[in-house]
């Protein structure tokens, strides 16, 4: 595929237009309901287009991915200028799950969306982004579309079932309703994307994410929404202007075992999206990119509320789940009930929800010195918690 690849990277606003005009049918509507987005988003497949080393399948799944993104973009967007009073779909008091990534997030997302009370956008939204009365053919159409593309992922990288357990109809991230984020350093080195992230207004980006729980919610009953994404972190203020009423769950774990984990899952990403890599670049990368995420998040928290602030020990999460989640659970005015009981059972049966094994520091250039001094005091602060 090495010749399609180096034509396509060669003309990448070609490639860009293509996707556009797809996402364009797909959305009924043209692109200039958001001209501004779209122009960044071109911008940003230029950027994956000088990536020295990207592979042919980092490049059509990275293109495939910006295609559903302006896809839901302009879904959106129609919607709420069709229908104006979508804008006052009320989202009261969400539940916001943040951390480190590797850090029993997903755990605590997945229960605490269970309650029927709750709610969290599931994986085949983030794809198929309308209201929640949309025609049920279609929503059945896209749910199989959906599936495929899920079962897609799974058979060409197995261990994904593992690293990061998730079906079409799971609870996903809300990242991915965010345009831009350190998401993308999962797949690729992108010189000077994160500097650009640091200057950027991210407020825009969360009004959109609203938007997007607006359209979801229309149609059906009023619930409350819990999202989860470890790069919430270093957004908590832009987060907290657009949703003021939200509160926050913090986990917390060792940083040192931290790294040696996303690295690896890191890793994973990395060696499908490039022909080459280097590990301890890896390393030197995400261990800049989480400290700086924790330094700002800590920050922000200063301006939160503390009974608004929810912080969880990973080690006591993990050890002791029937324990610590009905504290939770009190802690965010919420009720444990058999029925909560059953939800934490099923979900510390599925895969990966449980992981024994620990990943080396060394592989990625890094040692527990060097973790201590990029973290600072942040390690005390989660060993006195622990």
């Amino acid at each position: 595929m090495s010749p399609a690849l180096r034509k396509a990277v060669r003309n990448p606003d070609g490639a860009f237009e293509q996707a556009l005009a797809k996402a364009e049918a797909a959305a009924g509507v043209s692109a200039d309901i958001d001209r501004a987005f779209v122009d960044d988003y071109r911008d940003l497949m230029r950027r994956f287009a000088k990536v020295r080393d990207i592979s042919f399948l980092g490049w059509t799944a990275t293109v495939s991915e910006l295609q559903m993104r302006m896809e839901n973009r302009l879904r959106i967007k129609r919607l709420h200028a069709e229908h104006p009073e979508i804008a006052h779909q009320p989202i009261d008091r969400p539940i916001v799950v943040v951390g480190l990534p590797r850090t029993a997030t997903t755990l605590a997302h997945k229960v605490i969306a269970a309650p029927e009370g709750n709610r969290a956008p599931m994986m085949w939204e983030f794809h198929h982004a309308d209201r929640f009365d949309v025609d049920p053919k279609l929503r059945e159409q896209r749910l199989k579309k959906a599936r495929r593309v899920s079962a897609a992922v799974n058979v060409i990288t197995p261990i994904w079932e593992t690293i990061h357990p998730s079906t079409a109809e799971t609870p996903e991230e809300c990242v991915l309703a965010l345009p831009h984020g350190l998401q993308w350093g999962t797949r690729f080195k992108l010189k000077g994307y994160r500097e650009w992230l640091e200057q950027r207004d991210f407020v825009p980006d969360y009004q959109y994410l609203k938007e997007f729980l607006q359209v979801l919610q229309t149609g059906d009953r009023t619930r409350r929404w819990v999202l989860k994404s470890p790069f919430h972190l270093y957004n908590l203020g832009a987060l907290l202007k657009v949703f003021p009423d939200a509160h926050i769950l913090w986990t917390h774990r060792d940083p040192q075992t931290v790294m040696g984990s996303w690295c690896s899952l890191v890793e994973t990403g990395t060696a499908l999206c490039n022909r080459r890599y280097d590990t301890e670049e890896i390393g030197r990368e995400w261990l800049s990119s989480l400290s700086w995420m924790v330094e700002q998040g800590r920050m922000s928290r200063l301006d939160i509320p503390k009974e608004r602030m929810v912080d969880v020990s990973y080690h006591q999460l993990t050890a002791d789940p029937h324990g610590q989640l009905p504290r939770i659970f009190e802690r965010l005015g919420l009720q444990w009930s058999f029925k909560e009981q059953g939800n934490l059972d099923d979900v510390l049966a599925r895969p990966g929800m449980r992981r024994n094994h620990e990943y080396s520091l060394a592989r990625y250039g890094l040692d527990p010195d060097m973790v201590d001094a990029a973290f600072g005091d942040y390690t005390k602060l989660v060993a006195s918690i622990r």
